[in-house]
Parts: structure tokens; C-alpha cells; sequence
């Protein structure tokens, strides 16, 4: 059974750094999330690694482990967005108390949240939502894509959301050019896919940036088997991944470890995320590795979608049930919050 939270109208955000806190002169860029998030309606309570940053890390391990540990078991809490990624999330892993972690969302992408999401989810059943960080929230407005979050976290249980692939993209970071939506989406989006031209894919979500995840597998944290077992009767899998600074051949072998890992029993499909990574090695391109991933396994595949490091991104919720569809370029992902 997976077990959803719920966002409430007028929801306490803790903002907590589990991997990377905000450098100081950045501070002042961070303050306008929080601002922003006042608002919208929110209440928001920051913990104190996100004022710091050393070594890669916001603060000691076990620091970060208590704050998030203790938002996670606040009342007064409703919801955690760290305020973005990172590196070493994964020292915190050993001193989470999974077993007193309250049903409550947590959003996020890349390092902060991608690990902890998915271990979350796969220790617990609690569904986790893949999507923006609270840094990239400071604009007077979001796009479509973006803005959903809110509607996707609201939505009750039993129920459905629908959400379709964006217009454009940004290519690019340009935080010394700031616009009104944070975002510079100037670039087409074209959802791909491997063997045919339209594909339909069915099955729970599970997934997060695949240069993170990839360690949890032989981890107490990445056992899917009992995953499946315990929380979702062995239905089948959609995993969706994107990559952040991979090369072709890199991926390829995470691929290959997560298959022989089992990660890919009962799998329908795979998702992959937009990435300016992906760099070929001699001439091993990536639709080499989405080819030859889709006959090995005999499933579609569905690249470029709205997820990852080159926003804006759909908000997928690690284990609710998901029909995907692609054609012409554009797709759909609806999500059941089934039990």
C-alpha cells in the first residue's frame, strides 16, 4: 500500500539542506523563495544548515540527519522542500529514523531529495514528489509545467492529475539574468521514443537522478524486491531517470548494474529526463543506450521528458500509478493516487 500525503491551503514549508546549504551571497536570492512562498499563503520555517555551506556539505552529517529527522516528525510541519541539491546526501542515510517518519511531502530533484525521495519511498510506502526545489520558486510567477506542483500535492486519495509535456525549455542557466519566472524557456520540447512512434506505458513510478540512486543499489535503502512485495503487489514498474553529468558509457554501465540488480523485474518502460550530460565516448551516442536498453529489456522507452536539471518539470510522484503516453513529440502523464 502506498500512503499519500496531502498539501494543505495555507501549509508550513520546512526548508531543510540535507546535502547543500546556500552559500551567503547567495542568501539574499534564497530569502526571495521564502518571500514568495509567504505570498502564495505559506508558512515557512528554515532550519539552520541551510545558512551553511563547507566541504561540499552544508553542515556534519549527523546534523543534518537531526534537523531533517525533526521536521520530518514535527506536527507543525507539512510539508519539506529543501533548497536544492547537492553532493553528499548519502552520509545521512544511516541516521534517519525511518520508522518515526510522519506522512508528509517532500519535494525535490537532483541530490538533496532524489535519494532521500526514492529510500523513502522504498522503505517506507511513503509516495515523494520529484519535481522543483524552493530555490527555482522565487519568481513572480511560474510556468505551467512548474505551477503544478501545488495541484499535484493537493490532489486527494482516489484521485487522478493529469500533466502534459511543456512547450520549451531552458537550455541554459542564467542567474545574473534574471526574468520573472526564474526560467529562460526558449527552447522546443520534443518528448522521444525508441522503436515507435507512440507509446503507451502503465505502471507505479519509482525513479530520481540516476547518478544518485544508482548507489543505493546492494543498500539497505535500494531493495525494490520488498518494495514491490510490500507496498504495490508486484505490479509493474515505470522508472523514469535523468542524468546530471553522466557519459554515455557511464550510464550504460548504471543501466547494466541496476538490471542485474533486479531493478528492472516487471518493469513496463522507462523514462528518461532531458540532459545537456549524455556525452558520447568515441561513437557510443545516447540513443545507442536507450536502443539497446529497449531490446534488451523489450519495453518502451520515452526520452527528454520534462524532468530533471534542464526545467521545467513535470511533478512525478514516486509510487502512484501512472499512464504515460508520447506521440508527435508530446505526451502525457496521468497519475492515479491509488493505494
Amino acid at each position: 500500500m502506498i500512503k499519500y500525503p496531502f498539501l494543505e491551503k495555507g501549509a508550513t514549508i520546512g526548508v531543510t539542506a540535507p546535502s547543500s546549504g546556500v552559500d551567503e551571497e547567495l542568501h539574499n536570492m534564497f530569502k526571495q523563495s521564502c518571500e514568495r512562498m509567504e505570498k502564495e499563503g505559506y508558512k515557512v520555517v528554515c532550519g539552520e544548515t541551510v545558512w551553511t555551506q563547507e566541504k561540499a556539505k552544508s553542515s556534519s552529517a549527523q546534523k543534518r540527519a537531526n534537523e531533517f529527522n525533526n521536521m520530518m516528525q514535527d506536527e507543525n510541519i507539512d510539508l519539506i522542500i529543501p533548497p536544492w541539491g547537492g553532493e553528499l546526501l548519502i552520509e545521512i542515510l544511516e541516521e534517519l529514523d525511518f520508522e518515526k517518519l510522519n506522512k508528509k511531502w517532500i519535494l525535490g530533484y537532483s541530490d538533496t531529495s532524489l535519494l532521500l525521495l526514492l529510500a523513502i519511498t522504498l522503505k517506507t510506502g511513503i509516495a515523494t514528489a520529484h519535481g522543483t526545489n524552493i530555490i527555482d520558486l522565487r519568481g513572480e510567477f511560474s510556468d505551467e509545467t512548474t505551477a503544478m506542483w501545488q495541484k499535484v500535492l493537493s490532489t486527494e486519495i482516489g484521485n487522478s492529475i493529469t500533466q502534459y509535456s511543456s512547450d520549451k525549455y531552458q537550455k541554459e542557466w542564467q542567474h545574473s539574468n534574471p526574468s520573472p519566472c526564474v526560467f529562460h524557456l526558449t527552447e522546443e520540447t520534443q518528448w522521444k521514443t525508441i522503436s515507435t512512434d507512440k507509446v503507451k506505458i502503465r505502471g507505479r513510478l519509482l525513479g530520481g537522478c540516476i547518478d544518485i540512486i544508482r548507489h543505493l543499489i546492494g543498500t539497505p535503502f535500494g531493495n525494490v524486491h520488498e518494495f514491490r512485495k510490500n507496498h504495490i503487489e508486484n505490479e509493474p514498474v515505470i522508472w523514469y531517470f535523468e542524468n546530471c553529468d553522466l557519459t554515455t558509457t557511464d550510464l550504460r554501465r548504471s543501466l547494466v548494474q541496476m538490471k542485474l540488480a533486479g531493478w528492472f523485474e516487471n518493469c513496463s518502460g522507462i523514462l528518461f529526463g532531458r540532459s545537456d550530460a549524455n556525452h558520447p565516448v568515441e561513437d557510443y551516442f545516447i540513443e545507442d543506450v536507450y536502443t539497446e536498453l529497449s531490446n534488451e529489456l523489450q519495453i518502451p522507452i520515452i526520452y527528454d521528458i520534462d524532468c530533471g536539471h534542464l526545467p521545467p518539470q513535470i511533478t512525478l510522484i514516486n509510487g502512484a500509478l501512472a499512464e504515460v503516453k508520447a506521440e508527435n513529440g508530446k505526451g502525457t502523464i496521468l497519475q492515479h493516487f491509488k493505494e
